[in-house]
């Protein structure tokens, strides 16, 4: 009844004879519900009061914790055609392990005898070098050879020019010593003549006088002739010391031209030689490469090309190996917003695709079938979905993993941040606000120090 009427009902007629009357007529449902109302508002109220984790959660997908253990593709370094198999699908193989063979399609390599002649070779080239070096050691030898000849050449050269220069000092004094007995036969033939006309001397003591000035003339003449030829073997032993050096230069600088044409040719010998070492090492290595290696212990996943005789180009994938060694890791993807709240060494919850949990983001104690994380890594730069890259390890402080996840599989993850009371964690996601601006302790006291 609505008791919108003074008049009341109840009190007119009587109802008590019927059961619904005694049952909507009583008063002590109220006073069980007022009890239960009021216990659950001051629980309501004890609840808002409760401590609240802020969290960041994200998506992503198991993966390793180092780049060398994830799955990983195998690739030729040369083009090749597929000769056979030697693995299948599922097989283990350890490092080192040979997986396919393959033969060369390129006709520069397809001589099965290439390195043994390259080998040829170098062998001959190298002794091609050896002989350009003994012809500039034998040149070498030969200048020294016409050095030491020009030497003595010119020290007797030098000695006949010595010998003619005290020749022209001999002939010199000769001439002084005739110009000498011309001037006294000059004054003893006028002293005779002078004596002759006073009628002291006769006529043949000036004739005497004459012939011996004359002699001593022709002395004079010949002294002067044999001092121009001393002088004249002088110049001819200075002009034959010149002569002897060019010569002799001339002789030096064309073997050194040879020596140098020999070394022009000994320096292209060696650049060959190298050229030859290192297609004979290439060539080699390239032999290695016939035979696909496994380059870690692993397991083989897919075969991306099959058959026997297929071709493929240098840096094709052929098979993909998972390494049987490795450690996992989550790799999850946070807003741009949640990048600043992230730290490394922060404590993350992991729920992963395929195992139950029940989870409670702000009470992570109440989780059940989360595993602990810490951040190891947070990429700077975009990812292409718009969110940043987090890289997740296993927590040593936490249970372990567990050991069937496999690697690709999904995760969800759960960042744990500040504890802030309920109240405001409902009042903040009301508003759209952004959880609280977190730093680990460590980090704010290293900011405060």
């Amino acid at each position: 009844m609505l008791n919108i009427s003074q008049r009341k009902l109840n009190r007119e007629v009587d109802l008590s004879g019927y059961k619904s009357a005694k049952r909507a007529f009583h008063h002590r449902h109220y006073k069980w519900f007022n009890r239960i109302l009021l216990g659950f508002t001051i629980l309501l109220i004890i609840i808002l009061f409760l401590p609240w984790t802020q969290t960041v959660s994200g998506q992503g997908s198991v993966t390793t914790l180092s780049p060398e253990h994830r799955p990983q593709t195998i690739q030729s370094p040369i083009p090749g055609m597929i000769e056979g198999w030697y693995v299948q699908e599922g097989d283990y193989v350890n490092k080192g392990d040979t997986i396919l063979h393959i033969s060369e399609v390129n006709n520069q390599y397809f001589d099965p005898l290439l390195v043994e002649r390259t080998g040829e070779q170098l062998s001959a080239k190298s002794g091609s070098v050896e002989s350009y070096r003994g012809k500039i050691g034998a040149l070498s030898a030969q200048i020294n050879a016409i050095n030491s000849e020009r030497t003595i050449k010119i020290q007797q050269a030098i000695n006949k020019l010595q010998q003619a220069r005290l020749k022209v000092k001999s002939d010199s004094i000769d001439l002084e010593a005739a110009e000498t007995n011309l001037e006294i036969a000059r004054t003893q033939l006028e002293r005779t003549s002078q004596l002759q006309k006073e009628g002291l001397k006769a006529l043949p003591d000036v004739e005497q006088a004459k012939l011996r000035l004359q002699e001593t003339q022709a002395r004079h003449i010949s002294a002067q002739n044999r001092l121009l030829a001393s002088e004249n073997e002088v110049g001819n032993a200075q002009i034959e010391i010149n002569r002897i050096q060019a010569e002799y230069n001339d002789k030096i600088s064309k073997t050194e031209s040879d020596i140098f044409t020999a070394q022009s040719n000994q320096f292209d010998a060696e650049a060959q030689v190298s050229k030859l070492e290192n297609d004979v090492t290439n060539y080699t290595i390239r032999n290695q490469f016939y035979y696909i290696l496994a380059p870690q212990n692993g397991y083989i996943t897919k075969a991306l090309r099959a058959g026997i005789g297929e071709t493929f180009k240098e840096g094709e994938r052929l098979v993909g190996i998972m390494p049987s060694n490795f450690q996992l890791a989550v790799e999850t993807f946070v807003k741009p917003l949640d990048v600043p709240l992230l730290h490394k060494n922060e404590k993350v919850r992991v729920q992963f695709d395929g195992w139950p949990a029940i989870v409670f983001s702000g009470w992570e104690n109440l989780s059940f079938g989360t595993y602990g994380a810490r951040v190891v890594a947070i990429e700077n730069f975009i990812s292409d979905n718009g969110l940043y890259r987090v890289l997740l390890a296993p927590d040593p402080d936490d249970h372990p993993w567990p050991k069937d996840v496999r690697i690709g599989s999904g995760a969800r993850t759960l960042a744990l941040l500040e504890e802030v009371p309920i109240w405001y964690e409902l009042w903040r996601n009301l508003n759209g606000f952004p959880p609280n601006y977190y730093q680990p302790q460590q980090a704010a006291t290293v900011k405060e120090k």
